[in-house]
């Protein structure tokens, strides 16, 4: 196995950081994402602002809040 990055984030053999799973609901989050339920799925939040990471949600969902 190869040795961790400098961020220590868990990669994939192939090398790319691997993402939260998709069954999560948000409100398991350590940080969950405004403007959406607690029972949200973030595979349904993926779909709903077109981003893969968690911080790409939050960023969207940020910018759709009055």
């Amino acid at each position: 196995m190869k040795e961790p990055g400098l961020d220590g984030r868990h990669r994939d053999k192939d090398g790319t950081i691997e993402l939260k799973k998709g069954n999560a609901l948000n409100k398991n989050l350590s940080h969950p994402v405004k403007g959406f339920s607690p029972l949200a799925k973030v595979e349904t939040m993926r779909k709903k602002t077109g981003q893969k990471s968690i911080a790409g949600i939050r960023k969207i969902a940020a910018r759709k809040r009055p």
